[in-house]
């Protein structure tokens, strides 16, 4: 991320100063929202926690989970892969409030956390502000001990307008004063002694080009032999008949700038092919086109009163983890963490270790790394546990924080 724009006393410089970073963080493939959501609170990759993508479906019920927006999103069939972070801890006797954390409404293994502000598209910069106040005054007082915020105006903003524009440089600010106001509570309440923050994103962003780089299928092939077909952009699933299974794949198999693959044919890097709701076909993009079944349903952006069009969207994500832009950030600051450092990139799976470890919560199996992350953390021994244990965890969706 670069500083220059924000204020001198901000809040990044201030969380920078005080804490600890990682040169950039890989999320988990597709390095889409909702799958990586669940990475992060599981510290599984998507094929054995099964949340693989914004847009999935399931062929043996014929649910459909839609980004979280329908009802049939909220059904368990989605969510109880694998146990997130938050139901592990109140199963431990931890105390929870999440604000705008999509999927702490849904009922997963039988748990809701204690408080949950359901999630709602795009939340303002002054609903992120006080949910960082309610948060604070919560953890402060001992009636929580973990708080999960979510914040996704970067997102948005990204969208409409590419990772690199004054509009997003614009909602960085505003992001940035935000937390320059929790710096300063945390300073005048006596908290950093007491209180880890943790924040990190989901994914990165880079930018799209409509005029040249799409890839509509129905030039491609005959769309009447295709059953379903998930999402649109870096990541399409096919559900081809399956009689028409062998037709469609070899005419998809050699199309320049994008990856066909079967379920069983994903490199293992990936960690998705073994996924539940993995189609038979997967179309991958590279980075920077982008597929749709034709151009006419191209995404375009809408002002908050979602009145016509405005124009097409110029950020994206959900194409290969390892391509640089789609790498998130990771900071994290307070008692159990080193100040003013620097460390070695790290994956979104590892960051559920050390959630777990800074909570004071026993972590069930994960695909994360202990290695990558613990050089982050002020004393490898054991932490304290005398007096009640107060923990925020904030989770904030930025781009391009990796270009520090």
């Amino acid at each position: 991320m670069n500083l220059d724009s924000l204020d001198p006393h901000s809040g990044f410089r201030e969380l920078l100063r005080r804490g600890a970073t990682v040169d950039h963080m890989t999320p988990d493939f597709p390095s889409l929202s909702y799958p990586n959501y669940y990475s992060l609170m599981t510290g599984r990759h998507c094929e054995s926690h099964h949340m693989t993508g914004n847009y999935m479906w399931d062929e043996r019920s014929d649910k459909h989970f839609l980004i979280g927006i329908n009802p049939d999103s909220r059904l368990p069939l989605w969510w109880e892969g694998a146990e997130p972070l938050w139901v592990t801890a109140q199963r431990q006797g931890k105390r929870v409030h999440m604000y705008y954390w999509p999927g702490c409404e849904v009922e997963i293994l039988g748990v809701r956390p204690q408080i949950c502000e359901e999630y709602y598209y795009n939340p303002s910069v002054q609903n992120f502000t006080e949910s960082l106040r309610r948060s604070v005054d919560a953890l402060s007082s001992g009636d929580a001990d973990l708080a999960a915020v979510y914040y996704e105006k970067m997102d948005v903003e990204g969208h409409h307008f590419g990772p690199e524009s004054p509009e997003v440089r614009r909602s960085l600010q505003e992001l940035d004063r935000a937390l320059g106001t929790l710096c300063q509570r945390l300073t005048d309440k006596g908290l950093w002694e007491q209180l880890n923050v943790m924040m990190f994103s989901d994914h990165g962003m880079t930018r799209v080009q409509w005029e040249d780089r799409v890839i509509e299928l129905d030039r491609l092939i005959n769309m009447s032999h295709i059953l379903k077909m998930m999402d649109r952009g870096p990541v399409v699933s096919l559900w081809p008949l399956k009689d028409k299974f062998q037709q469609v794949s070899a005419a998809l198999e050699h199309v320049p700038h994008m990856q066909t693959y079967t379920k069983a044919g994903f490199p293992e890097r990936f960690h998705y092919g073994r996924g539940r709701f993995v189609s038979p076909l997967t179309l991958v993009a590279e980075p920077g086109w982008f597929i749709v079944q034709n151009k006419s349903v191209l995404p375009y952006w809408r002002n908050e009163s979602e009145g016509p069009a405005r124009g097409w969207q110029r950020g994206w994500h959900g194409y290969d983890n390892q391509h640089r832009d789609m790498g998130g950030f990771f900071l994290a600051a307070g008692p159990d963490f080193k100040e003013n450092v620097s460390a070695a990139p790290i994956l979104s799976v590892d960051v559920y270790n050390l959630m777990c470890r800074t909570l004071g919560v026993e972590p069930l199996p994960n695909n994360g790394s202990w290695s990558r992350v613990e050089a982050l953390l002020s004393s490898a021994g054991p932490l304290r546990t005398a007096g009640p244990m107060r923990w925020w965890i904030l989770c904030s969706v930025l781009l391009l924080m990796d270009r520090c």
